[in-house]
């Protein structure tokens, strides 16, 4: 996977944007047809998305935004939906990352954040809780409020290790020239996630606590 198609024209976006139909943009990504046009703009939501991601500190509030943008809600409130279980293992390079040592304490965080019956994003967070305040991790242990909204106070900044398209609507080489796929007459394929983002977190004084890695799903590709 690459994370962004060689090539890619931010005129091509808008110009998709501006033509597809608002019937098509309405529809669910279940129900999008698998034709050139909802291909080419799949493609320029998940870049549009995935460039609002990058350039903001929380993606809670950027899913926000999405979410009262496209109008997924009544509510444009995004929630974190604890998801219980078999904690993950904390990954091989997280001490590293975070500037931690072999003893230091990590608590593993899993949500879903959903903005009203939507989910937009599965997010793993591995997190010091050494590095928070009492009250900050007396939230992440016993509500849903999403980890952005709760660790806002540390006036975090966030630095984008991976950010992957997991799925691609048009081909290698599209931008090339080589011909997009006709119409199939099925609804179009997308799968579960089509985006993921790894991340650090890091405090106002520059101090790293917070390793995220968020997978969003493909309802994200509801359009206005």
């Amino acid at each position: 996977m690459r994370n962004f198609p060689r090539g890619f024209s931010w005129l091509t976006v808008m110009a998709t944007l501006i033509c597809a139909s608002p019937l098509l943009a309405r529809e669910s990504p279940r129900n999008w047809p698998d034709t050139p046009l909802s291909r080419t703009q799949a493609l320029a939501e998940l870049q549009t998305l995935n460039a609002q991601l990058l350039s903001h500190p929380s993606a809670t509030l950027t899913l926000e935004r999405w979410c009262a943008a496209h109008h997924l809600s009544p509510d444009a409130k995004v929630v974190a939906h604890r998801v219980h279980g078999n904690d993950k293992p904390l990954p091989d390079d997280a001490r590293t990352l975070l500037g931690i040592g072999p003893d230091e304490p990590v608590r593993y965080r899993r949500v879903a954040l959903s903005c009203g019956d939507v989910v937009l994003s599965d997010a793993d967070n591995w997190y010091v809780p050494s590095r928070l305040t009492a009250d900050m991790n007396h939230q992440l242990d016993t509500s849903d409020v999403p980890f952005g909204k709760v660790v806002q106070p540390l006036h975090f900044r966030r630095q984008t290790l991976s950010a992957e398209l997991l799925w691609s609507p048009l081909p290698e080489g599209w931008d090339s020239g080589k011909p997009l796929p006709p119409s199939s007459g099925q609804p179009l394929a997308i799968p579960d996630h089509v985006l993921q983002h790894r991340a650090v977190l890091y405090t106002g004084d520059n101090q790293p606590f917070s390793l995220v890695v968020e997978s969003y799903t493909s309802r994200v590709l509801v359009s206005p």
